[in-house]
């Protein structure tokens, strides 16, 4: 299938050309620009399981894929990722070679400029059922460019301050009135069912050490235990528990990876009362035992770090 003929090749180049000066080697890379992140890989990688933070994906090179309970998404310098809550996923990247690596780009979604956007009357697509917090679909020239530009400011440090802010919230008004404006527009709007699911997880984040109880979650953001269980599905492709085991390990796995814990102080620190059961789950979720997984990471992390861009 051949590439949207109304892709800028111009600003594709462009944007492959600021990330390689960027991304000098193969790894994750934060950047001075707040909330934009840049990846590099010079080769296919496996599935590695990571959490997606709300952001919007763009591949300037290359291809990736993401799998969210078996669903696989991907995605290329024709497509971008939108993730609008917090979503555990596998990632792999299936297009790289060193004469030309995979290059990504993502851009944090901020809520906050989300609802300001909406109460300053951005029109958006009209809601309809709870859609799942990923989607992948074609970019749009003005999102290209809008994304082509704060990439760019990269380049003159001295316009960061003044102008990545401006650019951000133009691309979060790209994407609201896109066709992944809905999707976004669900996890902001009061009463809507996304938006209470939202709400769950961001309690499931901040207190996943914490034993959770459907009904009680149900609750606390006033939805039926079954209306819960059946929105939550609906916008994660988990079980409100099956969420929370996830990100447990994800936790975990980051606690011995940057703190040095070993593995029955994660484990405890996540909330497993069974070191056993800890090492069974997170052995299945990342394909390795916790200590062997961590020597791999660490001896990767030496010249690249894992991401989820």
């Amino acid at each position: 299938m051949e590439r949207s003929h109304h892709l800028s090749e111009i600003e594709l180049k462009q944007l492959t050309a600021t990330v390689l000066r960027h991304a000098d080697r193969d790894g994750s890379f934060d950047t001075k620009v707040p909330g934009l992140a840049l990846y590099r890989s010079s080769e296919p990688t496996v599935h590695d399981a990571v959490v997606y933070m709300p952001s919007l994906c763009v591949i300037a090179q290359g291809a990736k894929e993401v799998v969210v309970t078996g669903r696989a998404y991907r995605y290329d310098r024709a497509q971008s990722l939108l993730v609008s809550v917090d979503m555990p996923a596998a990632t792999r990247i299936v297009e790289a070679s060193p004469n030309r690596p995979c290059l990504a780009v993502r851009v944090g979604i901020d809520s906050a400029v989300v609802g300001e956007l909406l109460a300053d009357g951005t029109t958006v697509p009209p809601l309809g059922h709870p859609a799942r917090g990923i989607g992948v679909t074609p970019v749009e020239p003005q999102l290209l460019n809008a994304v082509t530009r704060l990439v760019a400011l990269l380049d003159t440090a001295h316009d960061i301050r003044a102008l990545s802010p401006l650019i951000i919230r133009e691309i979060i008004h790209r994407v609201l009135t896109g066709p992944q404006g809905a999707r976004l527009r669900q996890i902001i709007a009061p009463g809507t069912p996304a938006q209470r699911i939202a709400r769950a997880i961001g309690w499931l984040k901040e207190h996943y050490a914490e034993p959770a109880r459907v009904e009680e979650l149900a609750k606390y953001v006033a939805l039926s235990p079954s209306a819960f269980h059946l929105h939550f599905k609906a916008v994660t492709g988990l079980s409100p528990l099956q969420y929370q085991k996830r990100f447990r390990l994800q936790e975990a796995r980051r606690l011995m990876l940057s703190d040095g814990l070993d593995a029955a102080e994660a484990a405890f620190r996540v909330g497993y009362e069974s070191p056993s059961q800890f090492g069974r789950e997170y052995r299945r979720l990342f394909g390795t035992p916790p200590r062997q997984d961590i020597v791999a990471l660490t001896n990767f992390a030496q010249t690249a770090s894992p991401s989820g861009v």
